[in-house]
């Protein structure tokens, strides 16, 4: 009888692999993260966050919006354990995982997780962002274990 499946080290997906595409309402947080410097949508009015950003608020419908800097760091909400890149079908595991983003009560994003095995992430595990190149010249916010 075998055991439980090892996966090793979480890794980020290779940059050169992930490409973005920006509009009005999220070039704010693109441009930010190309500062290495993690925001997130604020409403103006009745100050709550979303993620991700959207033309209207969803609580109170102003256009108006603000994007705090934010402390960088996080809880992981939700995660899940891949072995596979979705590029090529190649063995590698990589956690991509949901953060409750610290500064910004109710808003999540999304990004992959590194600086431990991927057996040992739990859920309200303590992260702080990491900046990976991507192309086009942008910046991903990612996470490494805090």
């Amino acid at each position: 009888m075998s055991g439980p499946i090892k996966y090793g080290p979480a890794r980020v997906l290779p940059g050169e692999q992930i490409r973005i595409t920006t509009n009005p309402d999220t070039a704010p947080f693109w441009e930010a993260a190309k500062a290495r410097r993690l925001t997130a949508c604020q409403c103006a009015d009745c100050g709550r966050f979303r993620m991700p950003p959207s033309p209207y608020c969803p609580h109170c419908s102003s256009r108006e919006k603000r994007w705090p800097t934010l402390p960088g760091a996080g809880t992981v909400f939700s995660y899940v354990v891949c072995n596979k890149n979705p590029a090529n079908g190649e063995p590698y595991v990589y956690v991509p995982v949901v953060v409750d983003l610290d500064g910004a009560p109710g808003a999540r994003l999304n990004g992959n997780l590194t600086g431990c095995d991927a057996d040992d992430v739990r859920i309200g595990m303590q992260v702080a962002v990491e900046w990976t190149p991507i192309q086009d010249g942008w910046v991903l916010p990612n996470f490494r274990k805090a």
